[in-house]
Order: C-alpha cells, then structure tokens, then sequence
C-alpha cells in the first residue's frame, strides 16, 4: 500500500501542547469498528465500555526525564544530551549536540557537574556512544537533574523557560503513566497518561483485571515513514517482556471469553509479538520489529484505547489495519471537525 494513503490534513491548533486540567478529563472518540458508529463521549466513560471479565493490558514502562544539559571540559560549550538507550551498565546512545561536531575522546560534564561523560564513537544517525559515570545512581540524578524527553510538536510558548520549576513539575508528573514501573522509555505510552488511579479502581470494580505487559517505547517511534510503500519502510526495535503471571492472566481471560482491550499501540504491540499462530500469550522478552500492516490480521487484540497519530506514521498504520483504513480516516475527520486535541498531550479514541 501507498504511505500516502495515510496522510491527513491537520490544523496546527490542534495539536496539544499541555495536557489536560486532570488526566481523564480528555475527550473520547468511540469506534466501532464492525458499524462504523461514532460516538462522542469522555474518558471517565471508558469504564462504561469494558465488561466484567475482560482484561486491561496497559504498559508499565517508565519514562527515563532522559534530556539533560551541560558544558564541555575545558570551553565549557554548552551540551544538550537526549540518552536514547542503555547498551551496557554506563555504555549509552544518545544524541549529543553542541558546537561543532562530537569529537571521539570529548569530555563533558551534565547536570552540574553530578553526570560525567566522554564520546567513544559516533554511530549512524547522528548518534553517539558514551560512557557516562556519576557518584551514586545515575537514575537517580536523571531524577533530579533531567528534563522529561518531549515530542519535538510540543513547544512551549515563548516566555516559559523550558526547565522552569512549573512546567518541570507538571511534565515530570503527566508525561508519566500513574502505574510506570520500569525506566526505560524516552517517550511515554501516550494512551494511557488517561488513566488515574481513580479511574483504574472505576474499572477494577466492573470485574476487569489490570494486566501489566512492557515496552519501553525509542526513539523509531516518532520515525516517519520516508519510503513511498508500506513494505519499504524499516522498522525500528523495541525492547519488550511478558512476565510469566501476565501471559497466565490473559490466556486465562481469553479461555473465558473475555476480550484484551490494549491501553495504547505498545501495549497491542506486545501482544501482537507475543502471541503464537492461535492467539496464546507466550512469557517471555526479547526485541520487536513488529510492522503491522494490512494485510495483518490481529491474533490476540480484542479492542484498542489510543490516542491520535501523527499522519504517514506506523502508529496510524496499525490502527488502520484493526479498524480499517477508511474508517479511521472518517474518523479522524470528524475529530478535526469537532475540535479534537492531537497528539501526546491530547484527547483518545476507543475502537471496539
């Protein structure tokens, strides 16, 4: 299929750029996707929605506040490094950016001098490989000294400092799923910054079961599709895991005749990856380079709560493959008829 098949004209002001007052305050777009039926409603409607007995799979990874700045030894250039992935205990690539170009056996310093780093090699892409050595956790500092790694659509307005201590503050508490676990991820699983603990609990007392899976979510997410064909385009890897008592819930909901309604295109993902021919969830962890396009079929996704995606993108691919391509697309014309908000911070479809 033509990547341009997927492309859509959105309006700018659309795209959110803050999140909204309270996490299930966004907006709902439902699809069914056997009608075609719209319905707009609200997230604290999703309960209405799920059935006793069905499981919610959502992502438990945790995002790493992996955009951190500094100076060089010696100029005292200012550096800005985005940590992409951990390889090796204090072995990262990342992006590095500063003056000039990154110098094999560069040395700098990060968040005030807490963080200290040297360049070993440049890798394809504009990325490094660095060694990185801090007194005490090197999490821990990120912590204290990082900023949340942002999608490069959300810019805030001119005036307020991007590490401001408001801003700060409420991108390190909503750019966060209420139930991230594992540090790993340089983006969030988008879909389910929704969920409050209030509105978990909401879906617990219907008889759904919360089913943790994780994914932790790189930078290919945000990788347009650049070829002209579907089958053109080169998948990026993410690294995923089942645990042993997540695979035994979900088969067990399965035999039940209870449906996996996925939190977000990463939690689908997993259990895309991880389930064989006749749809049984198999533990375990590894990478995916899972593309799903049509003509795939879906082996273990009963329904879908996500966000919108950006066009031409992988993300709306996979949506387009479980609900159908036209559909999705009516869809999200009306969304941009009714003023939907876009994107990372903004409101959420549920397909059924």
């Amino acid at each position: 299929m033509k990547t341009a098949d997927y492309d859509y004209e959105l309006p700018e002001e659309l795209i959110a750029q803050m999140p909204a007052p309270e996490r299930e305050a966004a907006r709902m777009l439902v699809l069914d996707r056997r009608t075609g039926l719209l319905q707009h409603r609200g997230v604290r409607d999703f309960p209405e929605f799920l059935n006793p007995g069905d499981a919610l799979v959502v992502n438990d990874t945790r995002v790493i506040p992996a955009r951190i700045f500094g100076n060089k030894e010696g100029s005292g250039g200012r550096v800005e490094v985005l940590l992409l992935e951990e390889e090796k205990p204090g072995l990262w690539l990342a992006i590095y950016k500063a003056a000039g170009h990154a110098q094999v056996g560069g040395r700098f310093n990060l968040g005030h001098g807490r963080i200290q780093g040297e360049i070993l090699e440049r890798d394809t892409g504009g990325r490094v490989r660095m060694r990185l050595a801090c007194e005490g956790s090197l999490l821990a500092a990120l912590e204290e000294e990082g900023l949340p790694p942002l999608p490069p659509y959300i810019r805030r307005p001119k005036g307020v400092p991007e590490d401001g201590a408001g801003v700060r503050a409420l991108d390190r508490e909503r750019y966060q799923t209420v139930y991230a676990r594992w540090s790993g991820s340089i983006a969030a699983p988008t879909a389910g910054l929704h969920l409050s603990e209030a509105l978990l609990e909401a879906i617990r007392a219907r008889g759904v079961t919360v089913v943790p899976v994780t994914l932790h979510v790189g930078m290919g997410t945000f990788k347009p599709i650049a070829s002209e064909e579907l089958d053109g385009h080169v998948m990026h890897d993410e690294r995923y895991e089942v645990s042993p008592e997540s695979a035994e819930t979900l088969n067990r909901v399965r035999r039940a005749g209870g449906r996996l309604v996925a939190v977000g295109t990463t939690s689908a993902r997993v259990l895309e990856t991880a389930a064989d021919d006749g749809g049984v969830i198999q533990s375990g962890s590894g990478r995916t380079r899972l593309f799903i396009r049509p003509p795939y079929r879906f082996k273990a996704v009963d329904a879908l709560f996500t966000n919108f995606h950006l066009p031409c993108s992988t993300l709306l691919v996979m949506i387009a493959t479980l609900a159908g391509r036209e559909q999705v697309l009516q869809a999200y014309a009306e969304a941009i008829r009714e003023r939907y908000r876009f994107f990372s911070y903004g409101d959420c479809m549920l397909i059924l």
